[in-house]
């Protein structure tokens, strides 16, 4: 018993470790964006299947010594493959839409090792089964959740701050050579004890085969029809489509970190272990009324998210996740079949949450403008908890009827508030705009605004809920730069008080709608890095910084990072680091190795200007200690501006290796008290989010 438990827990563990420490690897690669995480985990759901398929074939054609062997060539490949660490080969070219790339990285890498680990579980049950006739395998079942919960739980607060990536990947590998180790040894105990038993399935000549129409199983009950097998396909798919939801909406304004990652998919997973433990846990009594208060809360946080804090938006989606989980997951057990089903049961509700994978991260990007895949998994999560109740046939007729009444009334007033919810979004997000875009690296809207105090209208830029940019349609204004940028900002400074007479050349990490080229004079040089083809057409079509500078303009496209690896030095007298997702700075462009290319390319004076304005993250220290290391000044520019509507309040960190830059007059006004660094330097392998937290 021991062996097998061994072995299931440390494959639970493997299974779930591995996710965030892939995604965490490969996104600094792809943007940054949290698009790369609903890849990532649509990846492993799919592979998940096929585990789990494979598993379920080679039950029913093999006996359990072929069942043995096979497992074993599987393994044996896997550690072949040994240790797991994605080829730099993968990382993009260019600006190319990235799904692809993310899907091919992630198979390379650790696909064949996260194949065996998800068929592993169910074979060791069945070898475990039938070495011990008696025994339940429910305890090997308890294990391999409790290890899949350790993995989640353990990674963003023990793995993660201890260890940095290449040796979370040395410690995975050995993990994983030691589970290959036990789970052949469990093989070759099912090779001994197999003898001449047959397949899973095959019995008597003439029994009966699942599926066969008309076919009743052991206890007489009649296989599941049509309808129920669609539930079991919807129900995860919906459970699925909310996973990925809620997880794209809070990464979309907080920053892509995998504790943000880990906390809805272990939500997730919960509601999954509680619906299928005991039917006693899921009463609709309970649940059904949470849910009816669930959607008009999540509602609410889409409309007021700007002004919610961090710990309540986790609080508030993390919440009505659950409930929502546990809706689908618990009508999901209710249905449950026989035994004789089971298999077809777990393969259909497994392709389920695939499905709804693929709908988040290929489907709704291409169907979408917005993130309005969220109120349709709340619509749907209504309409199929209405479908799973009404196939039901309860012997308490009249408390059917009242409750159907109760439930109903209930059910149309919220799915009345969902569609309302989505009309005022649509509205919101695309009615009145200009132009919507929706890519791989989120959604944008271009909008015409009246500033009463200016007497002028103005486009604006915007991605989510936070302005990327703005610019006056008509002269002069529309020659001013505004927003963050404007002349008392931080980098605004730097272009004006760095101007020696001779031309200029700047370089700027994130393009926006290209206001810093408002700065330019004749002779100088502004190249912008822009990952994103949306913001360049955007930027270029309803806006006119570019065209109306008087430097020369040049727009990068792909990745700035990687594009500044692979340039040589630009000798820039100003190098601005001004790339959003949302309202996070993505966090690969403060590591000490992205401070070694920014140096790199600039002048020996030259200075970096960092925009670290967010509302969850105190990003100062992480830059402060960045200069600290190589030896460099640093001063804080916190411009308050809310007085007027063309510029925004904002926090820039100018860093320099010339300090007398620094003590300008300009800059010494403007320039607030640094605060104490109390962050660890951040590398690519290391980089620790909580401590910064505001």
């Amino acid at each position: 018993m021991w062996l097998y438990a061994l072995t299931i827990f440390l494959s639970a563990f493997l299974l779930f470790q591995v996710q965030p420490l892939m995604g965490k690897w490969i996104l600094p690669w792809f943007g940054g964006g949290p698009a790369v995480w609903t890849v990532c985990l649509l990846f492993f759901q799919t592979v998940l299947l096929a585990g789990y398929g494979y598993a379920h074939l080679v039950r029913t054609r093999l006996g359990e010594r072929g069942q043995a062997l096979v497992h074993a060539a599987v393994i044996v490949g896997a550690v072949l493959l040994l240790p797991i660490a994605p080829s730099a080969g993968w990382k993009p070219d260019g600006a190319e839409e990235p799904t692809w790339r993310v899907l091919g990285v992630l198979g390379a890498s650790v696909g064949l090792p996260y194949f065996a680990l998800s068929a592993t579980s169910p074979l060791l049950q069945a070898w475990f089964s039938a070495a011990r006739p008696g025994a339940s395998p429910y305890r090997l079942y308890a294990l391999s959740n409790a290890g899949s919960l350790l993995a989640l739980a353990s990674y963003p607060f023990l793995i993660e701050p201890a260890l940095r990536l290449r040796s979370q990947a040395a410690v995975w590998s050995a993990g994983f050579a030691a589970f290959a180790v036990l789970c052949v040894y469990c093989g070759v105990r099912a090779w001994r004890a197999g003898g001449a038993r047959q397949p899973v399935g095959q019995g008597r000549p003439g029994g009966p085969v699942e599926g066969a129409a008309g076919q009743e199983d052991g206890g007489g009950a009649a296989r599941p029809g049509g309808t129920v097998r669609l539930l079991w396909l919807a129900l995860p798919a919906c459970g699925s489509v909310l996973l990925l939801a809620i997880t794209n909406q809070v990464c979309a304004d907080v920053g892509v970190l995998p504790f943000l990652w880990v906390l809805p998919l272990g939500l997730y997973l919960v509601s999954f272990i509680l619906s299928f433990h005991s039917e006693r846990i899921y009463q609709r009594a309970v649940f059904w009324p949470l849910l009816v208060l669930a959607a008009p809360a999540v509602l609410w946080l889409l409309h007021e998210n700007v002004d919610v804090d961090l710990l309540w938006q986790v609080v508030g989606y993390g919440s009505a996740l659950f409930v929502c989980c546990m809706v689908c997951h618990g009508e999901l057990a209710r249905l449950k079949p026989s035994p004789r089903h089971l298999t077809s049961f777990y393969l259909t509700a497994s392709a389920g949450g695939a499905l709804g994978g693929l709908l988040v991260a290929l489907v709704a990007p291409l169907v979408f403008d917005a993130y309005f895949e969220l109120h349709v998994g709340l619509w749907a999560c209504f309409a199929l908890a209405v479908a799973a109740f009404w196939r039901e046939r309860a012997p308490h007729r009249r408390w059917r009827r009242w409750a159907a009444v109760l439930f109903g009334i209930g059910n149309l007033a919220v799915l009345a508030a969902v569609a309302t919810g989505l009309a005022f979004d649509v509205h919101r997000q695309g009615g009145g705009a200009l132009s919507t875009s929706r890519s791989f690296y989120g959604i944008l809207r271009v909008t015409e605004n009246e500033d009463f105090t200016n007497e002028g209208v103005y486009y604006s830029l915007r991605h989510g809920s936070i302005l990327h940019g703005c610019q006056y349609v008509s002269e002069p204004l529309r020659f001013q730069p505004t927003t963050y940028y404007g002349e008392t900002s931080g980098v605004g400074l730097a272009l004006l008080n760095r101007r020696c007479g001779e031309p200029m050349n700047v370089g700027v990490v994130g393009l926006g709608v290209g206001t810093l080229a408002a700065y330019g004079q004749p002779g100088d040089t502004y190249r912008f890095y822009e990952i994103n083809p949306e913001v360049r057409r955007l930027a270029t079509t309803w806006f006119t910084y570019l065209a109306d500078s008087a430097a020369e303009c040049e727009v990068v496209m792909g990745d700035a990072r990687l594009s500044l690896e692979r340039e040589a030095p630009q000798g820039y007298d100003v190098l601005a680091l001004d790339a959003f997702t949302g309202d996070a700075i993505p966090l690969h462009l403060l590591t000490a190795e992205a401070f070694e290319i920014y140096r790199r390319h600039l002048k020996p004076d030259g200075v970096l200007a960092v925009h670290i304005s967010n509302r969850f993250l105190d990003l100062e220290p992480v830059v402060l200690a960045l200069a600290e290391r190589f030896g460099m000044a640093a001063a804080v520019i916190d411009i308050d501006e809310e007085e007027r509507e063309e510029l925004s309040t904002s926090t820039w960190v100018l860093v320099t290796a010339d300090r007398e830059f620094l003590e300008c007059p300009a800059i010494q006004d403007a320039a607030a008290e640094p605060g104490p660094i109390v962050s660890r330097l951040w590398t690519d392998d290391f980089s620790d989010l909580f401590n910064i937290l505001k």
